[in-house]
């Protein structure tokens, strides 16, 4: 199998590559580890897509999955954002969108090697088997259980550079430069207007809490931590509930609802987030950090069901099928991106991302958390070009910055637009 573009890793990133390569007529293959599309967005629950400036640039593909998700009832436009996705519909909007542009998509496939000559990706090998299947032993008997592709191209948005790994890449993570995780998760069965009539009530403040009618659905959104720079009004509750036993004290660190698309007896939520696991490249630290989320949630639930009208009959209906991970692995590129780039806004001949989303950086203390606003800044595409192999590039949180600038551009619109500009890069190289 020949390809002009391999795409390794079907998240917001990989899946705006693919599209775009596919419907600029390069011949595109998308390979995902597991069984359906969107990454942080279907498999995390990472909804919404967070805003990100009036000035974007490289957003066809954005707008087009809008535009699809909206005609499936799965798509909503609140607080000015076009970008609250039904995360179920997601994954069909999102096939839909690779058969219109023809990109082949190979799910639950495992990449064994990368063949490489003279700092050229030649090709990739993968397991023929589902992984399902997969035995390793098998396999080394026999060579016909693995299949060769070529490509011209490579983009690895595996969000841990999984291919700049197998080539050998150098990376510039260093020790102590981590984020806590989250693992998200929705409820079912809440009693929407009762509980968005008590909230409006509750809590005054409007940076904080919001509800709106929008053509008869009811969205709403609140939030709470354990920071004391801002006077939360929930926050009474939460202390409550830790007195009581109801929570544990770090359960009550990070805390986030708000309603979802096309679901109207449904909250998800942007929490727990996991202080004591922030090794998100060792195994046995997000094991251990999955097994607590789920602990947290159980108690969160709870605590809704006591402390929140609306909430006496809900359950746990869904809990996401992976963490969500701010910074893991990030490469070392042709340009480095910095923090100072940021804060600059600094100009580059070759932008594929315009932004202001905030410098987002969360701690495992309390108080230590940052959080603050910018003015337009550019990413280069010299950033998603891998440094030691030429053919290679790289789109989402992997990309070649610092610990703090990439605090900025990890979020969903930003990665929607690196996925896409190198595609459009690659296709302007091919003509």
């Amino acid at each position: 199998m020949k390809y002009d573009v391999i795409v390794v890793g079907g998240g917001t990133a990989g899946c705006a590559a693919a599209y775009t390569a596919g419907m600029l007529g390069l011949k595109t293959l998308l390979i995902e580890k597991n069984i359906h599309l969107g990454g942080t967005i279907t498999s995390a629950l990472v909804v919404p897509a967070m805003k990100s400036g009036e000035h974007q640039i490289n957003t066809d593909f954005y707008k087009t999955l809008i535009s699809e998700l909206h005609a499936m009832k799965g798509q909503a436009t609140y607080q000015k954002n076009p970008g609250w996705f039904n995360p179920e519909l997601t994954k069909i909007a999102l096939d839909r969108l690779m058969e219109r542009a023809k990109v082949d998509v190979f799910f639950d496939t495992h990449i064994r090697d990368v063949i490489i000559d003279n700092k050229l990706i030649k090709g990739i090998l993968i397991s023929k088997e589902m992984l399902s299947v997969y035995n390793d032993k098998i396999e080394n008997r026999n060579k016909d259980l693995l299949v060769y592709i070529e490509a011209k191209y490579v983009i690895d948005a595996t969000g841990n550079c999984e291919i700049g790994k197998l080539c050998g890449c150098e990376f510039l993570e260093e020790k102590n430069e981590n984020q806590p995780v989250s693992l998200r998760f929705m409820m079912g069965g809440v009693n929407v207007p009762l509980f968005a009539s008590w909230l409006k009530d509750y809590d005054k403040d409007r940076d904080v809490t919001t509800v709106e009618d929008i053509d008869g659905f009811i969205h709403l959104s609140t939030a709470y931590t354990w920071d004391k720079g801002t006077k939360w009004a929930l926050a009474p509750l939460f202390e409550d509930a830790v007195s009581k036993g109801i929570l544990k004290d770090h359960d009550r660190n990070y805390f986030q609802i708000f309603t979802v698309a096309g679901m109207p007896s449904t909250i998800a939520f942007n929490c727990p987030r996991i202080i004591d696991y922030t090794e998100t490249l060792d195994v046995a630290n997000m094991s251990k950090a999955l097994q607590l989320g789920r602990k947290c949630i159980y108690r969160l639930a709870e605590f809704c069901r006591i402390y929140f009208p609306g909430f006496e009959n809900a359950y746990i209906s869904n809990i996401a099928d992976m963490l969500g991970i701010r910074v893991s692995r990030r490469i070392k590129g042709k340009y480095i991106y910095t923090i100072d780039d940021v804060k600059n806004g600094k100009i580059f001949k070759n932008p594929v991302v315009v932004s202001n989303y905030p410098v987002d950086v969360h701690s495992d203390k309390k108080d230590s958390s940052t959080l603050f606003k910018v003015k337009d800044y550019q990413l280069p595409l010299e950033s998603l070009m891998s440094a030691d192999i030429d053919n290679l590039f790289v789109a989402g949180r992997c990309i070649s910055a610092d610990f703090m600038s990439q605090g900025a551009l990890r979020v969903q619109a930003s990665c929607f637009s690196m996925g896409e500009g190198i595609s459009k890069y690659i296709a302007n190289l091919s003509a």
